[in-house]
């Protein structure tokens, strides 16, 4: 059956172009080349009949299947297309056509988009255009979601080398009738007009073509606006962000609209109502890894609201500027689908109030692991809103700098005051917590946060001291002594960090139960953990060594931030599993001691001196001094942070059985799924069926991909199904890897893949290989060769231990955990941040 575009009550055998068209050519507004709709090949006769009545010497033959070009499926590709056909090769390219529904490639298309669709083909028969030019234009940007921005893409000629990839094209973003971003193709065009060739399913064939060459672009001003105008047009037509395809032909000048469809990346991204917002997980998900409860979040939350507004007011910033951007604090973390990121334009607003906002960027950028710069709109735009008039301006900074020296000048008396008030807040309460009513515990929970969180200001002021001497460090190592990865080397050795102790306790325990026989038979037969500890305590320097583990580290436990985790002290089975798989290995005889290389015997720091004198020397030694001393408090007092969580977590967990016996949950581990601000109503609620719709959210996100590590929105998040991650991905090159050197050291050895450490055990000698590590991880440490983490920063959790422990170390790996398997001979070099793959596994 032959189709034409008015005939509407043959609509329903039309696949989605020709609908499409149909529509447009039916509004009478856009001017669309003359075309009809085949079938099926029965009526040939009138096939050709039809095509003498168009009048063209060449054709377009295109698919339109049902389920093509809608606003979920593109199939762009998929079926088979030709340009410039003669009218005696139509009959055989419309049965091409109808064929192309068979193929493998479209099978597995249909296969990648879960759908059925896209059976029935029906061909379009278009009159074919000589054109000037002609390219795709998108009503809306198709990677951010913008309604206010117009992106044309255009070539002199033909469009088909353009759709397929062939040639680069003139690009042009558009935004209130303005031409804010261009891109003018380097490469000479091709102005390909036919002269006889066949047809192709590529396009026209290069041979038989007259070429005209020019370096111009490809559309004037008046044309760009035109072809603008056209696609907010179809996107008014259809409802919805279009994706069209256009052509000016040479004859008449006239511009041309070929095609339209749904903007497919958009069918699940809001109408921009908000500016853009950037979210990221770089560093935090090494604290919030995977699902995170509604109570850890709100408590995380308002932690970071209360301390970097605090933040603020140590550093002198003016009251008034404080007051004025004060919203921001209460928006410096995200919960979507169930995983928390930092708002990263919060965190670059607060930055924004302080001095030296253009350095301190950077800075905190390392710190935090932040792979890709914000855009520099969003950073425009931030320091428009700080920054006032230049006489505001200079009196702030004058201010804060003062602050920034007094705090400096202060901070080892503020940090020995910091763990006075900690260590009484943090004193046995007069009343247990199991004998406290739910009034005493809201009280003592309040009484925390008004003592430590709100005055968490050591901490702060510690860690932005960190970050500044850190990428001082790193910055006078790369200028005077040409070597940007050397800091890592000269921060071995800070001494004291705690975050080292535990893998050093676990390694004597076991050298405890090494020694004793017995005991080793014991504990490896035990199955029961009450059976393990029966054995524990029968043995009293085991038990001593095994209780101060506990009183000093009980709080310390895989994902250690989140309130939902058991402690150690609830829950001591991974440590004594710890304490028997290193008791079981030799320590003598690593497993691959003739694959290993020694770690480098070099003295860095004695190097770098020789290389510097008089003024250089000394301020390179204080920096250094600096650095090491602020790097090593950073973690300690991170560490002060877990006994808080610690006790918070048993103040909600006793919150939670008081709840569950009042009957207002079912279980008093519930109490996870409620909100901070839930848990501490004074007033008895059934928090039942709240609790169930959030487990079942929790159920949902759980069975479905997280969210990318870094990704936009510009609507609440509310309105988003899924998100599209903003990393540029770069595929391994060959056999080698890069991440960010963290602690310098060549080993070899085969590669430890853990995705869940509560099941992990590391054969000595073996390189750990892990997505993100916390405190809790430590415990497989001590048998590695060397470490992998495919998330982190040079001044991440991971790093410093492993400098302490001269634990070779490469963080910020992309892809690693996915990219090698267990078993994988591999070679890293902690210091230039290099991994070689020598063998796979199999």
């Amino acid at each position: 059956m032959i189709i034409k575009p008015h005939q509407k009550e043959h609509f329903h055998l039309l696949g989605g172009k020709a609908s499409s068209l149909a529509s447009l050519a039916n509004a009478g507004t856009y001017c669309v080349p003359e075309w009809f709709a085949v079938t099926d090949s029965k009526s040939s006769e009138e096939i050709l009949k039809q095509a003498e009545a168009v009048g063209s010497t060449y054709f377009a033959v295109r698919s339109s299947a049902h389920g093509e070009d809608g606003a979920e499926h593109s199939f762009a590709g998929q079926y088979d297309s030709f340009l410039y056909v003669k009218q005696n090769d139509l009959l055989e390219k419309i049965d091409q056509v109808f064929h192309s529904n068979q193929s493998a490639h479209l099978d597995s298309y249909r296969y990648s988009k879960e759908t059925t669709e896209a059976q029935q083909v029906t061909a379009i028969v278009q009159k074919m255009l000589t054109p000037t030019a002609s390219g795709v234009a998108f009503s809306a940007d198709p990677v951010t979601g913008d309604r206010d921005k117009v992106i044309i893409s255009s070539l002199w000629g033909t469009g088909s080398a353009l759709v397929s990839g062939e040639e680069n094209a003139d690009t042009w973003t558009i935004e209130d009738d303005k031409v804010i971003e261009k891109i003018i193709a380097q490469k000479t065009h091709q102005h390909v007009l036919p002269k006889g060739g066949e047809a192709s399913k590529e396009g026209v064939q290069r041979v038989n073509v007259e070429e005209n060459l020019v370096n111009e672009p490809s559309l004037t001003e008046e044309q760009i606006k035109e072809v603008c105008d056209l696609s907010k047009q179809c996107e008014v037509h259809f409802g919805c962000p279009q994706d069209i395809e256009w052509a000016i032909n040479s004859t008449d000048g006239k511009l041309y609209l070929l095609q339209s469809r749904p903007i497919t990346t958009l069918v699940n991204l809001p109408e921009a109502t908000l500016p853009l917002t950037v979210w990221d997980n770089s560093n935090i998900a090494e604290s919030y890894s995977g699902i995170t409860s509604p109570l850890t979040f709100t408590f995380a939350e308002r932690i970071y609201e209360h301390v970097y507004r605090e933040f603020c007011v140590l550093l002198s910033v003016p009251k008034g500027r404080i007051k004025k951007h004060d919203a921001v604090f209460s928006k410096m973390l995200g919960h979507i689908h169930g995983h928390v990121y930092y708002n990263l334009n919060s965190w670059y607003h607060v930055l924004a109030m302080l001095p030296g906002f253009s350095i301190n960027r950077n800075f905190m950028e390392q710190m935090m692991g932040v792979k890709v710069p914000m855009p520099d709109k969003v950073i425009e735009e931030i320091v428009a809103q700080t920054h006032t008039n230049k006489i505001y301006d200079a009196y702030s900074l004058l201010k804060t700098m003062l602050g920034l020296v007094r705090n400096q000048l202060g901070l080892e008396k503020s940090i020995k005051n910091f763990y006075k008030r900690l260590n009484t807040a943090l004193d046995a309460p007069s009343t247990p917590l199991h004998e406290m009513n739910k009034d005493e515990l809201i009280m003592h929970y309040n009484d925390l946060e008004a003592q430590l969180l709100r005055r968490w200001d050591a901490p702060l002021v510690n860690d932005f001291f960190a970050m500044i001497y850190y990428g001082v460090l790193k910055s006078l190592c790369e200028k005077w002594l040409g070597d940007a990865s050397l800091q890592n080397s000269l921060l071995l050795d800070s001494g004291n960090i705690v975050s080292a102790e535990p893998p050093r306790r676990i390694a004597k325990m076991a050298s405890i139960v090494r020694e004793h026989s017995n005991l080793k038979e014991q504990l490896n037969k035990d199955n029961s953990i009450e059976k393990k500890l029966t054995s524990i305590s029968s043995h009293p320097e085991l038990k001593k060594s095994f209780d101060s583990y506990l009183e000093k580290f009980g709080d310390r436990c895989l994902e250690e931030l989140k309130l939902e985790s058991p402690s150690v002290r609830d829950n001591p089975g991974s440590l004594i599993d710890s304490i028997i798989a290193m008791a079981n290995r030799d320590p003598k005889k690593p497993a691959n001691d003739d694959e290993s290389l020694p770690l480098e015997k070099s003295s860095p720091l004695e190097e770098a001196m020789e290389q510097l004198s008089g003024l250089k020397r000394k301020i390179f030694g204080w920096v250094l001094k600096n650095a090491r001393n602020r790097v090593r408090d950073r973690e300690n007092l991170r560490f002060e942070r877990t006994r808080l969580f610690g006790r918070v977590r048993d103040i909600m967990v006793h919150l939670g059985k008081i709840l569950a016996t009042d009957n207002l949950l079912e279980n008093p581990r519930d109490v996870f799924y409620l909100e901070l601000s839930e848990v501490l109503d004074k007033e008895k609620k059934d928090y039942k069926s709240l609790v169930n719709e959030r487990r079942e959210e929790e159920k949902a996100y759980t069975n479905q991909l997280a969210p990318p590590d870094r990704f936009h929105t510009v609507a609440p998040i509310s309105k988003y199904e899924e998100f599209h991650s903003e990393l540029p991905y770069s595929a391994p090159d060959g056999d080698n890897l890069t991440g960010i050197g963290a602690c310098p050291g060549v080993v070899r050895g085969r590669a430890r893949v853990v995705h869940n450490p509560h099941e992990a055990s590391i054969n000595e000698g073996e390189i750990l290989v892990a997505q993100q590590t916390d405190p809790g991880w430590v415990v497989l440490f001590p048998a590695a060769a060397g470490l992998l983490v495919e998330r982190g920063s040079l001044l991440s959790h991971s790093a410093i231990v492993a400098r302490e422990l001269h634990l070779p170390c490469i963080v910020s790996v992309p892809h690693v955990t996915r990219i090698l398997k267990t078993g994988d001979m591999i070679e890293m070099d902690g210091k230039s941040g290099t991994i070689t793959i020598i063998s796979n596994e199999d």
